[in-house]
């Protein structure tokens, strides 16, 4: 079935108006040469135009017949303008390098190999690589996961070692929704709803998910927007869902809440949220089910009973280093533990933000990961409690770094959007998004296919831990949970090397019970108060 039209086929109805205007002036007998010159012109165009809508490789075709064609013909010669990650702009890492077309790539299942050496600029400050074995191992073929659960009482779930980040219903398509579980579904590995909701879109791909509670407790809230144990608890009981996470806050705006507009509240949206349609929907900046650390604690053990004892978790960016030892207290004090913890980095994305906040609020992903996994460590708390990841992680070596700073898995919002074919068009927020992932039109979303975008994101998450399993060997190691500070160097200056050892050093294990001398921890410390979010 062919969209209705829109001014986005503009090009193909004007090539339709001429093809059938020279038609009919080769039927009058009128300048035949002419219109046959016109005609046949015309024609390949139209014929063109036709072809683009009903292919299914490639959604920006589908939206922009013919006229699309010129993005390909300028990323030939590669003037496009390149959209990079902070450390691969100083870097100077060039657009054939670009970690969007590398996903582009492995989702394409295209080879993804590159001549002549690493473009990097080798000596600039900044650059990291991994240290790796004269005595490589040999390329293990298990799978790579990882146990959630099994320390605290909860049911067992095994989770890949990489896994789809947060992105909401409402915020993605439904066919983006539908790709992405079925992707997980296929290859093995678990979606994260985002806290728009568990929606009829994630149940249709069948693949794991782990249910994401923010502050609007969408999918599980009564009328005045309070949490709803009922509703929770019914939702929850699905088999799709194998976790349960409370998010605090989202690096990309941690501290903000949101508002999605009235009307932008379709009636599939109204039924997934829970929300009146014809009102603003508002997911508040704090949470009112608990206002206290001890009172959190109390509330993912409620989450864990009323889910039917599946893995419980919260995400969260970090900020005041107190606040998260004060969380860590009230572990001690109530004995109530996660079975997992995500940090997310304040480099991570968002469909729409306050520029200040995208730029200056939050810890970065590396940081705050060095910092939690330190604080557990230093409760004695690491070893029954996992950590995951987000934050700009699309390769094999931003989730062998981040494993060697603490996690236990990682996961991937913008890399799984790549596989989906997003081209950081960065028109999330107006809802003309045009490869049909981040818009509720469904003239433009139209153009995503399920089928075929679901084996992208399947053939990525493969290739992406193939590579993994390939690093992992090269540095001489058995699996991915070896890798250590060790195993990670970054260049400060042209003369100066050092090690994440170096960078973010580790506190003993239970140090901060004892009265810890780390200049890290211990005025966080002394300020922590596990009946306050605010410091002593």
């Amino acid at each position: 079935m062919l969209p209705p039209f829109t001014p986005r086929f503009i090009t193909l109805t004007l090539f339709t108006i001429v093809c059938g205007i020279c038609l009919l002036m080769i039927v009058s007998g009128y300048q035949y040469p002419i219109a046959l010159c016109g005609l046949v012109i015309s024609g390949t165009f139209v014929l063109l135009g036709t072809h683009d809508l009903l292919q299914k490789r490639h959604a920006i075709l589908r939206n922009y017949p013919i006229a699309a064609h010129l993005r390909f013909m300028l990323e030939a010669v590669r003037p496009e303008m390149r959209q990079y990650f902070f450390e691969d702009e100083k870097l100077g890492m060039p657009f054939a390098r670009d970690k969007r077309a590398i996903v582009y790539q492995r989702a394409k299942l295209q080879l993804d190999k590159r001549p002549f050496g690493t473009s990097y600029d080798v000596y600039a400050d900044g650059f990291e690589w991994l240290n790796h074995s004269m005595a490589p191992q040999e390329v293990s073929s298990n799978p790579l996961r990882i146990d959630v659960g099994d320390q605290n009482g909860a049911r067992l779930y095994s989770a890949s070692l990489f896994n789809i980040s947060a992105m909401s219903f409402g915020a993605l398509s439904p066919n983006a929704i539908r790709a992405l579980n079925k992707g997980a579904q296929i290859g093995g590995f678990a979606h994260d709803t985002g806290e728009g909701g568990f929606s009829r879109y994630h149940r249709e791909g069948k693949g794991d998910v782990i249910w994401e509670i923010g502050s609007g407790y969408f999918g599980a809230r009564n009328a005045d927007g309070t949490f709803c144990s009922e509703r929770f608890a019914q939702t929850a009981s699905d088999e799709q869902i194998k976790m349960v996470e409370l998010k605090l806050s989202q690096g990309a705006k941690p501290g903000h809440g949101g508002v999605l507009p009235a009307a932008k509240i379709s009636h599939e949206i109204s039924i997934t949220r829970n929300v009146p349609m014809g009102e603003d929907c508002v997911s508040p900046a704090r949470h009112s089910a608990f206002s206290t650390p001890v009172e959190m604690m109390s509330f993912l053990a409620r989450m864990r009973e009323l889910s039917g004892g599946k893995p419980t978790g919260f995400k969260l960016c970090v900020g005041h280093d107190w606040e998260f030892l004060a969380i860590c207290k009230a572990m001690l004090n109530t004995g109530i533990y996660p079975d997992f913890i995500v940090v997310d980095g304040k480099e991570g994305g968002t469909g729409a933000a306050p520029l200040e906040f995208v730029d200056h609020i939050g810890k970065p992903m590396r940081e705050g990961l060095s910092f939690v996994h330190n604080a557990l460590v230093g409760i004695g708390a690491r070893g029954r409690i996992r950590l995951g990841a987000s934050g700009k992680i699309v390769s094999a070596f931003d989730m062998a770094r981040a494993i060697a700073l603490g996690a236990d898995w990682c996961n991937s919002a913008r890399g799984f959007m790549f596989a989906l074919g997003c081209i950081q068009s960065q028109s999330c927020h107006t809802d003309r998004c045009p490869t049909g992932v981040a818009t509720q039109d469904p003239t433009r979303q139209r153009a995503l296919v399920v089928s075929d975008k679901a084996m992208r994101v399947a053939n990525f998450h493969h290739s992406t831990l193939q590579s993994l399993a390939e690093l992992t060997a090269a540095a001489g190691l058995e699996h991915p949970s070896r890798f250590s500070l060790d195993h990670i160097s970054r260049r400060i200056s042209p003369l100066e090397v050092v090690t994440y050892a170096d960078l973010y050093p580790n506190v003993k294990e239970s140090e901060l019970l004892g009265g810890t001398e780390s200049p890290r921890f211990r005025k966080a410390w002394l300020q922590a108060n596990p009946h306050s979010f605010r410091p002593n």
